[in-house]
């Protein structure tokens, strides 16, 4: 019965002593290290038209930690380094899938820094968390419990540009089940000017958490620029100043979406949005930073894995639906309009709010799109799936 029940990573923040510090910063490089041997390995192995799967690269992790130049592999434990391996193995399979592009380097500045314990790894006794390698347990906060009675199979340490240190933990949540069945539906358009705009009428203010602190970002990055690139302690002092403002923002905007998701997931049984393409929206320069801001895509994951925790359906609509060109009372299709028009008046002689009226088309398109059986969810889950826009009758299999 457990392994049917969903898996729920629970993170917490944490202080580590200057010991455990140092013993995870010392994981951490290591962990880049391997990677970046591996992936060094793989990529010169491909060159040659020669296959390299993961036990083979554990085979190397071996060799390389009886060398004098590698030695000091030996002295963290042997865990994370082995899941750095699998996360390069599952990279590649991505990749062959089409699914990713091809794994890049890992960077000591760039890159996030964390590492994977399995259950070989660590001990969680009475509450408490002891990695490998550390003779005391982790001061974590528990700002909220674990599931009674459960136990974490996968523990992930990590620390942020902002320098806070936090665990996350996977576990079984047996407390993750169906909600009871409800006949309601919601069409949901996104937006800058409001984040979100129901089918209902309901308006959801947009808070531009970014626009708010924009000038304490402004005045911590000219601090940065007077520190000279030589000027390790000082310019990294100032690096992270930035880093938690930056922290702060995100903080106050996955809060939000948390509550938003959760909100509409539990009021609604079907919940209809557009498959937007951000990642070329966002390569528009002059709405970048205000929908990066909105994180949509964001909005979207949290909405999708809730509504297969609690057995509610998310229906995406093509992204070329004309939605806010549409009448939703008479049909009517504009051939034209611009952003800035935010009320319009159809032909039939209905007045239209253009977000209300794109959330109210989603959800009609949506529904008639499931009933129908047209394939409408993301290219990226289902390629080559039929688009709500042309259904299709599903040809049976003989």
């Amino acid at each position: 019965m457990a392994a049917n029940l969903p898996k729920r990573a629970f993170k917490y923040r944490f202080y580590p002593s200057d010991a455990q510090a140092a013993e995870l910063s010392r994981t951490f490089g290591c962990v880049r290290k391997v990677y970046n041997l591996a992936l060094a390995a793989r990529t010169q192995a491909w060159a040659r038209q020669e296959p390299v799967n993961y036990n083979q690269t554990s085979a190397m992790l071996t060799a390389w930690k009886k060398t004098e130049e590698l030695a000091f592999l030996n002295d963290v434990s042997s865990v994370p380094l082995q899941q750095t391996l699998r996360h390069l193995q599952s990279a590649f399979t991505h990749f062959f899938a089409r699914r990713a592009r091809y794994p890049r380097f890992k960077s000591r500045k760039k890159s996030r820094k964390s590492a994977e314990y399995t259950t070989s790894g660590f001990r969680f006794r009475d509450g408490r968390l002891t990695l490998a390698k550390m003779a005391d347990p982790l001061d974590i906060v528990w700002s909220r419990p674990l599931p009674q009675g459960v136990k974490p199979s996968t523990v992930t340490v990590s620390q942020d540009a902002a320098g806070r240190w936090f665990v996350s933990m996977l576990c079984v949540d047996p407390g993750v089940k169906p909600l009871p069945a409800t006949d309601a539906a919601v069409g949901i358009d996104v937006g800058l000017d409001h984040l979100l705009t129901l089918s209902t009428g309901e308006k959801i203010a947009n808070p531009r958490h970014e626009r708010r602190d924009r000038a304490r970002i402004a005045k911590a990055q000219r601090e940065l620029s007077r520190k000279a690139p030589g000027d390790g302690a000082n310019r990294a002092k100032a690096r992270r100043k930035i880093a938690k403002v930056h922290a702060r923002i995100a903080d106050r905007r996955r809060d939000l979406l948390h509550k938003l998701t959760t909100r509409l997931v539990r009021e609604n049984q079907t919940l209809v949005i557009e498959d937007l393409a951000v990642r070329n929206m966002v390569k528009n320069h002059r709405l970048a930073r205000a929908i990066s801001d909105a994180s949509w895509s964001e909005f979207r994951s949290m909405l999708e894995y809730k509504a297969a925790w609690y057995g509610r359906e998310v229906i995406a609509v093509d992204r070329f639906f004309p939605s806010s060109r549409l009448c939703s009372d008479c049909g009517t299709v504009r051939e034209k309009m611009p952003l800035s028009v935010r009320t319009w008046t159809c032909q039939c002689g209905t007045a239209h709010d253009r977000d209300v009226n794109a959330a109210t088309n989603l959800l009609a398109a949506g529904l008639a799109a499931s009933v129908c059986g047209a394939g409408v969810r993301p290219q990226r889950s289902s390629p080559g799936g039929q688009s709500a826009m042309k259904q299709k009758t599903p040809r049976r299999e003989p």
